[in-house]
């Protein structure tokens, strides 16, 4: 009788399964990737903003409480305001990569002889570690053998140690970062040109368009994702820079070239820091900035799918 009993309920689970499994299988996929996020990413992020609430050295087990200490700190701390500054410097001018990225693309998008090696000659610093491109940029820099110096100096008869003066020195670590993020802008771009409608273009020049013209109305408007993802990664590149900074200058000189993330780095685990929760605080700021711009970006995105 048993036997006989159990028998309905197997058809019930397998169309229970059948009826569900159109929702249940992009979850069950889902699954390990929102486990890790959770776990690698909104556990610290949570554990951070806690964490920034409390004056702890990292090593003792006891934290003190100090309510927005921190924060009240953060808002009278020159240092601060000068990583502050420098981000807004790194935002501002990063974002010139963007365009830069276009012309190499439109310029590198032809079919002559040898455009395989300029390519890949524009394709190398995205491929290069940042570390690398910041020691590369030292010995350009380098007022003794330096060969952007050799340059000044021949034009003005006086060297100009770049990354030793504070008046230039974030606008040459700058400089280094552009490098590699033109040639991600660039690599956009050319997907972006590959995938054009040439019956348009074609259309465009029957009916007299040229130049700028057939560029403007005709080309951009279909670059507009690839513009899209390279102003979103340049922008969260340009907030997040550190290694650069790091190798380059390590924030001098006298702290000139400081950004958030070096400050953060700087007062909770260097040597001269141990004030996890002052660094917390910075850290938060920073992703509360960041927030900012990937909530803008992501409402761009989603009213470009609907309007699609």
């Amino acid at each position: 009788m048993s036997a006989i009993a159990a028998q309905p309920d197997a058809p019930l689970a397998a169309s229970w399964w059948k009826r569900n499994q159109l929702q249940l299988a992009p979850w069950l996929f889902l699954a390990p990737g929102i486990f890790a996020f959770a776990v690698y990413v909104m556990i610290p992020i949570v554990q951070s903003v806690s964490l920034s609430f409390y004056e702890w050295d990292g090593l003792t087990p006891d934290a003190k409480w100090v309510g927005f200490g921190n924060y009240t700190e953060l808002w009278t701390d020159p240092d601060f305001w000068t990583s502050l500054r420098n981000n807004v410097a790194w935002l501002v001018m990063y974002l010139l990569a963007v365009p830069a990225g276009l012309a190499v693309a439109l310029f590198l998008n032809q079919n002559v002889t040898g455009i395989r090696v300029y390519k890949s000659l524009f394709f190398f610093p995205f491929v290069i570690s940042q570390v690398v491109v910041g020691l590369m940029f030292r010995w350009f820099y380098a007022p003794n053998f330096g060969l952007l110096s050799g340059v000044i100096k021949t034009l003005t008869g006086s060297n100009i140690a770049i990354l030793a003066d504070d008046r230039y020195a974030t606008y040459g670590i700058i400089a280094a970062g552009l490098w590699p993020q033109i040639a991600y802008c660039m690599i956009l771009y050319l997907t972006g040109l590959n995938n054009i409608n040439s019956e348009q273009v074609e259309a465009a020049r029957m009916d007299g368009a040229r130049g700028w013209k057939l560029l403007w109305n005709i080309i951009l408007p279909q670059l507009a994702p690839a513009t899209f993802i390279a102003v979103v990664v340049t922008v969260i590149g340009a907030l997040r820079s550190f290694d650069l900074v790091s190798i380059m200058t390590k924030g001098g000189p006298y702290g000139s070239t400081r950004v958030l993330s070096y400050y953060m780095y700087e007062k909770a685990l260097s040597e001269y820091g141990f004030r996890m929760g002052y660094g917390a605080a910075i850290a938060v700021v920073l992703f509360l900035i960041m927030m900012v711009f990937i909530t803008y970006f992501i409402l761009q995105m989603l009213r470009q799918e609907r309007d699609a």
